[in-house]
C-alpha cells in the first residue's frame, strides 16, 4: 500500500498531457496530482467507510461499481467521487462501467474540471469510443458546457448509438430548442442508425413541446414502421403529444388500440378528461383502470380527484379518499392538496380544514386551497388569518395565486385596510389582483375609491374589473352606477348575451317595457342565446335537475305543495318578497314566480327525499337572486336544517336564519 501511495503522491505530471503508457500493475499505475485534488473537494470518507473499502477484493471491479452505483443511486454524488478516489488510491483499474458513473457523479456534483480528467483517463486507457462512455460524455459536455462540445465528441466518436443520438435530442430539448431535437432525430433516422422506443419517445415529446401535430405524426409513422408503435413508452408518448397538441381525438385513438396498458397511460387520459371538464368519463376511466388490474398511484388518484370537487359528486369524492387510507397509497403533499381542494368545492369545508391541521408538510398550494377555500365559503376572516399564519414559515415562497387567494378573502370579509396591505405587497399585480381589489372596495361601498382606483391604473377595459364593480352595485343597490357599468360592459362585449340580460331587467325594474322588448329583439337578431338557470341536487346517486318553472318531474306536486306551505308561512310572520331585479343576470327568473326558481324546486326536492336534520346541498348554475335567498334563509329556520346552495360566486350556508355571505354575494 506505501508503494502505491508514494507512486501516486509524487507523480506530479499531468495526466491529459502524459506520453507516459498505463500499465495494469498496482506498482505502476499513475494518477495526476490534480485528479486528486478534484477527488478530494469532495466529503471525505470516514474511518468506517475506509474498513469497509479495504476489505473489497483489490481486482473486484465490480463491487466498486456497485458501490459507486449505490452512492448515485441515493443522489450522493460527492460519496460516489470519494469512492472512486480511494479505487485509485487502491490501484484498481476502471472499466468501462466505472468511467461512465464517474462521469455522471463529476455532472451531478458540477465538477466539470474534474469530469474532463475523467475523459482523459478514458481516452488514455482506450474507452474513447465505448457506448457508454461516450453517452456519459456527451451527457457530462452537454449540461456542464455547451451542446456544441457535445455534438464534437458525437460526430468524433466512432461509438454513436441510439442511446447517445437520443442524448443528443434530449439536450436539446434541455434547452428548449424542441425543433432541433426533431430535426436532430430525422437526421438519425436518415443515417440509418438503430431506432429504439427511447429514441422515439424523446422525439415525439419534442413534438409535444412544439405543439405541431403535423411533425408528430411524422414521427408516430416512423413508430409505426419500426414496429414501435404500441411499445407501451412509445404509445403513452403519443397520448401525451396528441394531447398537448391539442388532439383529444387522436389521444383517444392511441390509447384505445394499445393492447397493453401502464398506469401512466391511464392516468395520461383521466387527467385530460377531467382538466376538460368531461369528470363521468374521467371517473368511468379509473373504474376500468381497476378492473383492467392496473392499480392507480398517488398521481391518478390526483388527476381524477378534482371530477370529484362538485356538490354532486362527493360521495364519490369521500369513497375515493377512503380506498386511499384502506389501501396504503402513498399519501403524498400531491394528493393530501387534492383531497383538500375536493373538499372545499364540494361544500366540505370542515372536512378539508381537518386534512389541513394534520398535515406534516404544507407547500404554498396547500395554503392557497385553504385559504381560498375559507374565503368562497364565507369565512373570509378566517382566511387572512391564515395567510398571516403562513408568512411566519420562510420557506414557503408566496406567489401572485396565493395572493389573490388572500384578495379574496380581504374582499368576503370587507377588510379594506388589509387588501390594500396585501396588494401593494405584490411586485407586479396582474388585472386579477385589480379585480380583487375592485371587489373589495365595491363590497364595502367605497364606489369613489374604485372607480379612481380604476381610472388611475386604466382598467376600464377590462370586464373582468366591471363585473367585479357590478357586483358591489348590485349588492348595494346603486342602480345608476351599474347602468354606466352594464352600458360599458356591452360596449366592450356586444356578443355576451348576459350584458343585455342585466340591462333588460334593469329597464324592467323602471317599468320601461318597450325598452326590454327592443332588447329582447337585438338579442334574438344577433343570434345570442341567454343562459338558462338550472340547480340540481344529488339524491341516492342519482342527479336531479330543475329549471326554472320546471313542472317534469314525477314529484312536481309536492314540489310545489311544500314550497306553497313554507311561502305561506313566511308571510303570515310578516315577511316579504323582494322584487329588486334591476342587476340580475338571469333572464327568465323575473318574469316566474318565486316558487318556481330553479333552486327553490331543488331545495323542495331534497326536503321531501330526505330525512329530517339531514344537511340539503344544491348547486345552481347562475346566482341567486335577492328574493330566493331571503326565502333559504327562512326555511333553513323554519326546518331546522342547514342548507348549502352553491352559485358561480360562493357557497351559501343556510342555517337558524342566516347565511355564511352575510347577504353580500
Amino acid at each position: 500500500m506505501d508503494v502505491i501511495s508514494s507512486t501516486i503522491h509524487t507523480h506530479n505530471s499531468n495526466f491529459l498531457k502524459s506520453d507516459t503508457p498505463i500499465t495494469t500493475t498496482r506498482t505502476h499505475y499513475k494518477h495526476t496530482h490534480h485528479l486528486q485534488v478534484c477527488a478530494t473537494r469532495v466529503t471525505p470518507t470516514t474511518t468506517t467507510t475506509h474498513q469497509l473499502l479495504d476489505e473489497i477484493p483489490l481486482s473486484d471491479t465490480f463491487a466498486w461499481n456497485r458501490l459507486i452505483q449505490n452512492h448515485l443511486s441515493n443522489k450522493q454524488p460527492q460519496h460516489a467521487l470519494s469512492v472512486y478516489h480511494q479505487m485509485l488510491l487502491r490501484g484498481v483499474l476502471p472499466d468501462n462501467h466505472t468511467l461512465p458513473r464517474v462521469l455522471s457523479a463529476s455532472r451531478l456534483w458540477g465538477d466539470f474540471v474534474f469530469g474532463k480528467q475523467v475523459h482523459g483517463q478514458a481516452f488514455k486507457l482506450g474507452f474513447g469510443s465505448d457506448q457508454y462512455v461516450v453517452t456519459a460524455l456527451i451527457d457530462l459536455y452537454g449540461r456542464l458546457d455547451s451542446i456544441d462540445s457535445a455534438k464534437w465528441i458525437f460526430f468524433k466518436s466512432s461509438g454513436r448509438n441510439s442511446v447517445s443520438w437520443t442524448m443528443l435530442a434530449k439536450l436539446y430539448l434541455m434547452q428548449n430548442k424542441p425543433k432541433l431535437a426533431v430535426d436532430f432525430f430525422h437526421q438519425m433516422v436518415g443515417l440509418g442508425a438503430e431506432v429504439d422506443n427511447v429514441a422515439l419517445a424523446t422525439a415525439i415529446g419534442a413534438c409535444g413541446v412544439l405543439g405541431s401535430i403535423q411533425e408528430g405524426r411524422k414521427v408516430h409513422g416512423i413508430a409505426r414502421k419500426c414496429g414501435l408503435e404500441f411499445d407501451v413508452l412509445v404509445s403513452n408518448s403519443l397520448v401525451r403529444m396528441y394531447i398537448d397538441c391539442g388532439s383529444i381525438e387522436h389521444a383517444n385513438e392511441v390509447f384505445y388500440l394499445m393492447p397493453s396498458k401502464d398506469v401512466i397511460s391511464w392516468t395520461e387520459m383521466i387527467g385530460v378528461s377531467v382538466k376538460n371538464g368531461a369528470f363521468n368519463d374521467g371517473l368511468k376511466l379509473l373504474r376500468l383502470m381497476n378492473r383492467d388490474g392496473i392499480k392507480p398511484d398517488a398521481l391518478s388518484f390526483s388527476s381524477v380527484l378534482p371530477a370529484c370537487a362538485r356538490i354532486a359528486a362527493h360521495k364519490l369524492g369521500k369513497e375515493i379518499h377512503g380506498y386511499l387510507l384502506r389501501n396504503g397509497i402513498d399519501f403524498n403533499i400531491m394528493v393530501q392538496n387534492a383531497i383538500m381542494d375536493m373538499y372545499v368545492k364540494s361544500g366540505f369545508i370542515e372536512y378539508a380544514s381537518n386534512i389541513f391541521a394534520t398535515m406534516k408538510e404544507r407547500d404554498v398550494i396547500s395554503w392557497t386551497v385553504m385559504i381560498l377555500g375559507y374565503s368562497i365559503h364565507g369565512q373570509g376572516e378566517l382566511g387572512v388569518n391564515l395567510f398571516r399564519e403562513m408568512e411566519k414559515d420562510s420557506r414557503i415562497g408566496i406567489d401572485q395565486f396565493t395572493y389573490a387567494a388572500v384578495l379574496h378573502a380581504c374582499s368576503t370579509a370587507r377588510m379594506v385596510e388589509k387588501g390594500w396591505f396585501y396588494f401593494n405587497r405584490i411586485r407586479v399585480p396582474k388585472v386579477t389582483h385589480c379585480a380583487l381589489i375592485v371587489s373589495l372596495l365595491a363590497r364595502a361601498g367605497l364606489f369613489d375609491e374604485a372607480r379612481i382606483f380604476i381610472e388611475e391604473r386604466r382598467l376600464e377595459r377590462h370586464p373582468e374589473v366591471l363585473r367585479a364593480l357590478l357586483n358591489g352595485c348590485r349588492i348595494h343597490r346603486q342602480v345608476k352606477i351599474g347602468k354606466r357599468v352594464i352600458d360599458q360592459l356591452s360596449e366592450l362585449e356586444p356578443l355576451n348575451a348576459d350584458n343585455y340580460v342585466i340591462l333588460s331587467n334593469w329597464y324592467a325594474d323602471g317599468a320601461k317595457w318597450d325598452a326590454v322588448d327592443e332588447l329582447r329583439e337585438t338579442i334574438l337578431d344577433m343570434g345570442l342565446k341567454p343562459k338558462k338557470a338550472y340547480s340540481w341536487v344529488e339524491l341516492r346517486n342519482k342527479v336531479h335537475v330543475f329549471g326554472t318553472g320546471d313542472v317534469s318531474h314525477p314529484r312536481s306536486e309536492g314540489i310545489y305543495w311544500v314550497l306553497k306551505s313554507l311561502m305561506k308561512k313566511m308571510e303570515s310572520k310578516g315577511h316579504r318578497r323582494n322584487p329588486d331585479f334591476s342587476l340580475h343576470d338571469v333572464d327568465e327568473e323575473r318574469e316566474c314566480i318565486q316558487i318556481g326558481h330553479s333552486e327553490m324546486l331543488a331545495l323542495s326536492f331534497g326536503l321531501i327525499s330526505t330525512q329530517a336534520k339531514v344537511t340539503i346541498r344544491v348547486t345552481k348554475n347562475l346566482r341567486m337572486c335577492q328574493s330566493c335567498h331571503d326565502f333559504a334563509k327562512f326555511i333553513a329556520k323554519t326546518v331546522e336544517r342547514e342548507i348549502i346552495i352553491k352559485d358561480p360566486n360562493c357557497f351559501h350556508h343556510f342555517k337558524n336564519g342566516f347565511c355564511s355571505c352575510g347577504d353580500f354575494w
